[in-house]
């Protein structure tokens, strides 16, 4: 792979439309990306998102995309009609059944599979701690954090038993915030050792059991970097996850347009600020400029000796290994056979049992 290739496999991107683009076949001669995350917006049915992932994955021959998406269930939910509808995370903590949330994580695995999804952007692994917490809320397990490690080894089982990378998030911890980063920069204020107890915890676990991947937040943590979020941040992502924690797998950011980032730094220097702080993949969801202006940054930064060659190519050799152990022999997907793979009675099934011991645990 020359520089552009390799500057590529460090980047997941947000497409435009339901179908290949002239715009992302230009973007793939130039940069060659080697992830892609899929929203509402380019999903209609189940037929249609095969040939999708098809068509995306006949612009990578060299080297299978990783195509993600955020499927947590509840309010983030991107899969459209047809496909089986969960609800949130929260209300698999209230059940508080291992069992339905592997059932949950094997379901969604096996539907997502169908449709040529090898990456689900969950579980989310913060602990709801803070009830005035503008985006978390329903979406974690729980205030417990054992309950939160528990069922999030759960779905991380689910998932990569079924062929889909895991991907936890928001390291370390989004849970205790009262600003959403999707708007402003949080701030979370308490000691290493409170860290360690609460918003910690569950990510050390999973970890340790094999979560392939892990998003950083976009949230700061005065007690581990008092200069820079997390995702921006080397003492965080390279000195805490990487050689405290140990962590092996890949590392996403979040979305690097949300303003708790974009309005700080810019795309330019949040992209190699990111990759210097120890990212291997960095998410960017929307806007084709800021897409090319971040790949055109790190290339730069690259060329230019300002991100060392060593730590550059580590990031591509962790993405390249992972695909070459998950992705290969890659197999395109049958798109006449997705609709009777997703929405199944059996399916829905497990969705109503988890409906239903929320349900009844709220009684």
């Amino acid at each position: 792979m020359n520089l552009r290739e390799r500057v590529g496999q460090l980047f997941m991107l947000g497409i435009q439309g339901t179908e290949s683009s002239k715009d992302l076949q230009a973007l793939f001669k130039s940069y060659h990306p080697g992830s892609i995350i899929l929203f509402s917006r380019n999903l209609t049915d189940a037929e249609q998102a095969a040939h999708l992932t098809n068509s995306l994955q006949k612009l990578a021959p060299r080297m299978p995309l990783f195509i993600s998406i955020d499927q947590e269930g509840g309010r983030v939910a991107r899969l459209p009609k047809g496909f089986t509808v969960f609800p949130g995370q929260g209300a698999i903590g209230r059940g508080g059944s291992v069992e339905l949330a592997y059932s949950f994580a094997e379901v969604t695995a096996l539907e997502l599979r169908a449709i040529g999804v090898n990456m689900n952007l969950t579980p989310v692994l913060d602990v709801d701690s803070n009830p005035d917490n503008p985006i978390i809320g329903d979406r974690a397990f729980g205030r417990d954090p054992e309950q939160v490690e528990t069922l999030g080894l759960a779905v991380i089982a689910g998932l990569q038993s079924n062929g889909v990378l895991a991907c936890g998030k928001h390291f370390p911890g989004h849970g205790d915030t009262v600003k959403d980063s999707h708007l402003e920069l949080p701030i979370v204020t308490h000691g290493l050792e409170r860290l360690r107890a609460v918003e910690l915890r569950p990510f050390v676990h999973c970890i340790a059991n094999g979560v392939a991947a892990i998003m950083s937040a976009h949230v700061q943590y005065p007690a581990l970097d008092p200069a820079f979020p997390a995702t921006l941040s080397p003492a965080i992502i390279t000195g805490l996850l990487r050689t405290q924690l140990h962590f092996k797998g890949l590392v996403l950011t979040d979305d690097l347009e949300m303003r708790a980032i974009l309005d700080h730094y810019g795309i330019e220097d949040a992209a190699v600020l990111s990759l210097l702080a120890g990212a291997d993949i960095l998410l960017i969801s929307k806007e084709q400029d800021h897409q090319l202006a971040a790949m055109d940054a790190v290339y730069q930064a690259v060329k230019d000796g300002i991100v060392p060659e060593l730590q550059f190519d580590h990031a591509v050799l962790r993405v390249l290994e992972a695909k070459e152990r998950l992705l290969i022999p890659y197999t395109p997907v049958n798109p006449k056979a997705a609709a009777d793979r997703v929405g199944t009675k059996p399916h829905k099934d497990v969705a109503h049992a988890i409906r239903e011991a929320a349900a009844q645990a709220t009684v």
